[in-house]
């Protein structure tokens, strides 16, 4: 809603800083990205300002009807702690067959691929940060439109996996006439969980054209390869997502460093767009953006866990120990909460 009434000394700060959003010349990949703030009565949760935070436009607002008030997820998401998402951290699986090492250099390829569409240079980067920390921020740093372009060009690909490996279980359950042993769930529920990562980034950020080709040839050629491979070896594209996994925790993690460092002052005063907040469930006061990475980085470490491993265990046989009970309860056990997580994935001899 346009308003004239003057703004304030902050918000006029906080609009300037939201208009670079896109850049010098405040676009997004060639479109305009449009800030609005909206006037947000003062509650006592917001004792340190009563400025309201900038939002930006929706880009897909949900549509009213007259008979359905709203539609609950299909995959209701788990509740994290807040000691549980600040004790994730960055791990790397280290590969021991051949299997892993495809798997591992077939990740490298994409993340070269990822890196060239979202201009986000890591060895070169951590290679000048030691020489010369200035020189490497100037020429190799990420701002707020890189990371969102980075954010949602990994989203777009990262649903992929879950829905063709658990697409083709269902057609081979049927196949041979046996259960699946609880894969099918839980290979589904990650593509979901990663759309909604899509989801909520595209709240925040239109992709121009030129992005939203790349997502489309992606996409195109990365489900068919992953259809192929899944045929083939699904071992190896469970090791694959795996240290897909690992490499989104990674750049989450970076993300989060540099907004904590104050290189990215868009995002400083930037709330969670309400799908994220209904989705995660996210608490009152703790609906920053350094929230949602937070919650974000998080679903990419399970992701990591569960893959790692899937990876590990017999694909006919086995069990999927995430959605199984256990004899002993009192001991560690995989589970769909992060509270026992192990970001190098579990052993077969361990669940099975």
């Amino acid at each position: 809603m346009i308003t004239s009434r003057p703004l304030t000394t902050t918000a006029t700060v906080v609009c300037k800083r939201a208009a670079t959003f896109g850049g010098p010349q405040g676009v997004l990949n060639g479109k305009p990205a449009v800030v609005t703030l909206q006037h947000q009565a003062w509650t006592p949760a917001r004792h340190f300002n009563s400025t309201s935070a900038p939002k930006i436009t929706e880009y897909f607002p949900v549509k009213e009807t007259e008979k359905i008030k709203t539609t609950k997820p299909a995959w209701p998401h788990p509740i994290y702690s807040y000691d549980q998402m600040e004790s994730i951290k960055v791990a790397h699986r280290e590969a021991k067959t051949w299997s892993d090492w495809t798997a591992l250099g077939a990740v490298r390829i994409l993340r070269w691929g990822m890196d060239f569409a979202s201009g986000y240079r890591h060895e070169p980067a951590k290679e000048l940060m030691e020489k010369d920390p200035d020189a490497a921020m100037k020429k190799y740093g990420m701002t707020a439109r890189k990371y969102m372009l980075r954010n949602i060009f990994l989203e777009s690909v990262a649903g992929v996996p879950g829905m063709v490996a658990g697409m083709l279980r269902h057609l081979h359950s049927m196949r041979r006439m046996k259960r699946d042993n609880g894969w099918i769930e839980t290979l589904l529920e990650e593509s979901y969980n990663e759309r909604m990562h899509l989801l909520t980034f595209l709240k925040m950020a239109e992709p121009g054209p030129f992005m939203r080709l790349m997502v489309l040839g992606a996409q195109g050629v990365f489900f068919n390869a992953m259809f192929v491979a899944y045929l083939v070896s699904p071992k190896t594209c469970h090791r694959f997502v795996g240290y897909l996994e690992e490499e989104a925790v990674y750049t989450y993690s970076r993300q989060i460093r540099d907004l904590e460092a104050g290189r990215l002052p868009e995002w400083e005063n930037l709330e969670a767009p309400d799908i994220a907040v209904t989705y995660w469930k996210m608490p009152e006061g703790k609906r920053s953006m350094r929230d949602l990475l937070l919650y974000i980085r998080a679903d990419e470490a399970k992701h990591r866990e569960v893959n790692h491993t899937l990876g590990n265990l017999n694909q006919k046989e086995d069990m999927n120990p995430f959605v199984s009970q256990y004899k002993d309860d009192s001991k560690p056990h995989p589970s769909k909460s992060i509270d026992t997580i192990r970001a190098t994935g579990w052993e077969r001899e361990e669940v099975i």
